[in-house]
């Protein structure tokens, strides 16, 4: 019955061609390691935050006067209201964070070079489409530091030239931020960008399965195959992976549930003291400041003295990732076989990256501008000396197959 009810679909729809395409018989090479398990967890995380967003928006009311009633609501009157509010919050930060484990992944093995440069540019329009939804959803609880930290970040279009003041305007929806702000960006929080994201995550993983997966040994395990057309290197994705991924969802689920039950603001990094308390134009949070995963470009904002030059600086420290498969001129991809300088300037870019991200998070201070300065500094030259360094330093040879 099970079999005669596939055919049946498979003459309507391809179901099994699909499922062996992705999933059954895409092989990957066979030496994947613990930083391959980002990129299920952050389509599990993102399956978190639609199916917890629809619940939410069913209690949540969009309105100046409203909005932050409606939050209260769902935490204390509808029934485990506190628990969705926490895993769609606790959820944001978790895919950030699994987000930048995935990308420097991509940095350490040389995901995003030939052929996998439309691969690493999907993933950069993932990112930015993620940070607006983000951004967006950090609005909506309308607390104090949500109103304030709209204010500032909207704030920062009117340095544009010529256009500036319209289109902060055009952006609010009014004259300064208010219910109309708040009405424009629930509707591109829960219908526009959603659908954005995910599709461009479709086009991310058939670009992926398109191409083939990348290894930490940087070899293309297709160049080897053996006489049943198959890589020799590479094994089928199920049930091999399927298995070992459904174990880095155990993990990150016992992580994921501990800062859920047990720190859910965790000490003001995920949920800031301030946005407990409903937005208000007459009181100013003593530092106002945007949420964490915001922190590295906010700290690079700061850091400049002119208003324009903050922003220029800060949007480019974003949009220079997508040139980044043209600056790296390495013969090699991964790591492993790069030499001393390329692995000294990628350590120094994590550290500048974590550094700004810790000073983002600080008051303003004459020792906080200068830190920030100079991280943005090594942040920059990481990329813009790339042409340099990667043609130019030594690599060791890369074995025909992979080492496992």
């Amino acid at each position: 019955m099970a079999n005669k009810f596939m055919n049946w679909v498979d003459d309507r729809f391809p179901a099994t061609q699909l499922w062996n395409e992705h999933i059954g018989q895409y092989y990957a090479p066979k030496n994947f390691n613990v930083w391959y398990y980002m990129g299920s967890l952050a389509m599990l995380v993102l399956v978190n935050q639609l199916v917890t967003g629809i619940w939410l928006a069913m209690f949540y009311q969009p309105g100046a006067e409203t909005a932050f009633g409606s939050v209260a609501y769902i935490m204390r009157d509808v029934e485990w209201g506190w628990l969705i509010r926490y895993m769609h919050s606790t959820g944001a930060s978790f895919f950030f964070i699994v987000v930048y484990l995935h990308m420097f992944r991509a940095l350490l093995y040389g995901s995003y070079k030939k052929p996998r440069e439309l691969l690493w540019i999907f993933g950069c329009l993932i990112y930015l489409a993620l940070m607006a939804e983000a951004f967006m959803g950090y609005v909506l609880p309308w607390g104090n530091m949500s109103y304030w930290g709209a204010q500032v970040i909207i704030s920062l279009f009117s340095a544009v030239p010529v256009v500036g003041d319209s289109l902060t305007q055009w952006i609010r929806g009014d004259f300064v931020v208010s219910g109309a702000t708040l009405n424009r960006f629930f509707a591109l929080h829960v219908v526009a960008l959603p659908f954005v994201l995910v599709g461009l995550v479709i086009a991310h993983i058939m670009a992926l399965h398109h191409v083939g997966s990348n290894n930490p040994d940087g070899i293309e395990i297709k160049a080897n195959k053996g006489a049943d057309g198959h890589p020799l290197d590479g094994i089928p994705f199920h049930p091999y992976y399927t298995v070992k991924d459904l174990f880095g969802v155990g993990v990150f689920l016992i992580l994921f549930s501990g800062v859920i039950f047990f720190a859910p603001t965790f000490g003001g990094l995920f949920l800031e003291p301030d946005n407990f308390t409903a937005a208000d134009p007459s009181v100013t949070p003593a530092h106002i400041k945007p949420s964490w995963y915001f922190t590295p470009f906010y700290a690079m904002l700061r850091a400049v003295p002119s208003k324009g030059g903050g922003v220029i600086t800060m949007f480019s420290a974003v949009l220079i990732l997508f040139i980044l498969p043209w600056l790296d001129r390495s013969p090699v991809k991964s790591i492993r076989y790069k030499g001393i300088v390329s692995k000294v300037a990628l350590t120094l870019f994590a550290i500048s990256f974590v550094g700004l991200a810790y000073l983002g998070m600080q008051a303003p201070a004459d020792w906080v501008k200068l830190w920030s300065r100079i991280f943005a500094v090594i942040y920059f030259l990481f990329f813009l000396l790339m042409p340099l360094y990667s043609k130019f330093d030594r690599t060791k040879p890369v074995p025909e197959r992979v080492t496992g």
